[in-house]
């Protein structure tokens, strides 16, 4: 009887270790995953990789082995890397032409776009060719009307600029609903003045800043409101804009090279993928 009664004890003992190992299993969270093997990156020529070359085919889009997320291909966390940036698109082009490359199993979205729904390089050819070539009757009023119509998109930071980048973020959640979503901000072209401007150049650099100001405001504001992930890239590339005299610059400005004239070079394309990796977007 005794003997009886000490197995009944050893089986209900056996049954209750199964029933709570069973229950500590199913309370177990599920694993996270240590990389990302479906990463894409999206939108204009500042996520292609364009002003670092060497570019990747002859379809004008200026992918470069340079751009940042094919720097994050080299990162542990980081298996597959797809670029499908083009330069010149805007918000609507990205939604359009590159969410074909999005789907369930994506992990991972990086996107840099806006600069170009203020029309960025028709201000940048027009307003450079009013301070370089006085020959041109046209460029001033073109510049003039261009920056004009950018800070009215721009307005109070949740204008027109806002609501395109807003709708493209939601676009790309519905593409790819499993994936961490990024979206980055972009550099100031020049170095911030110091001083008021006085001479032509120095007007357009004051300018410029206060563009990039309104554009970075205005993709923080629709990351923020969509719940995604936002990158500042300023302080990254603070002391290396275009004609800075404080260090190297990382954004180009020969004139003779229209193709990646105020874009990034491939050191400022690193401080980008810096700047990313810091805010732990490449981080599972």
């Amino acid at each position: 009887m005794a003997t009886t009664t000490v197995r009944r004890r050893c089986s209900a003992f056996a049954a209750g270790l199964a029933t709570l190992a069973m229950t500590l299993s199913l309370a177990a969270p599920a694993q996270a995953i240590d990389k990302y093997d479906y990463y894409v990156a999206l939108g204009d020529s500042y996520a292609a990789g364009q002003g670092a070359g060497p570019y990747l085919g002859t379809d004008r889009c200026f992918r470069s082995d340079n751009a940042y997320s094919e720097l994050a291909d080299a990162l542990k966390t980081v298996k597959v890397t797809t670029n499908a940036a083009c330069s010149g698109r805007t918000t609507q082009k990205v939604v359009e032409e590159q969410l074909g490359q999005l789907n369930r199993k994506t992990e991972l979205v990086t996107i840099t776009a806006g600069g170009n729904n203020l029309a960025f390089g028709t201000i940048t050819s027009s307003c450079l060719t009013a301070i370089f070539d006085s020959s041109n009757p046209v460029a001033p009023q073109v510049c003039a009307e261009s920056v004009a119509t950018a800070y009215a998109l721009i307005g109070d930071g949740r204008g027109t600029l806002y609501n395109d980048v807003k709708a493209m973020i939601k676009s790309v959640k519905s593409a790819a609903p499993n994936a961490k979503i990024v979206v980055t901000g972009y550099p100031y072209l020049f170095e911030p003045l110091t001083s008021d401007p006085t001479d032509s150049l120095s007007m357009f650099r004051g300018q410029a800043t206060q563009l990039a100001y309104g554009l970075n405001g205005s993709i923080a504001n629709a990351a923020l409101d969509t719940r995604v992930q936002y990158v500042d890239v300023r302080t990254a590339f603070a002391g290396h804009g275009a004609l800075s005299t404080s260090g190297l610059p990382w954004i180009n400005f020969d004139l003779g090279d229209p193709d990646s004239l105020l874009h990034p070079n491939a050191e400022g394309y690193k401080a980008y993928f810096a700047a990313l990796r810091a805010a732990g977007a490449y981080t599972p």
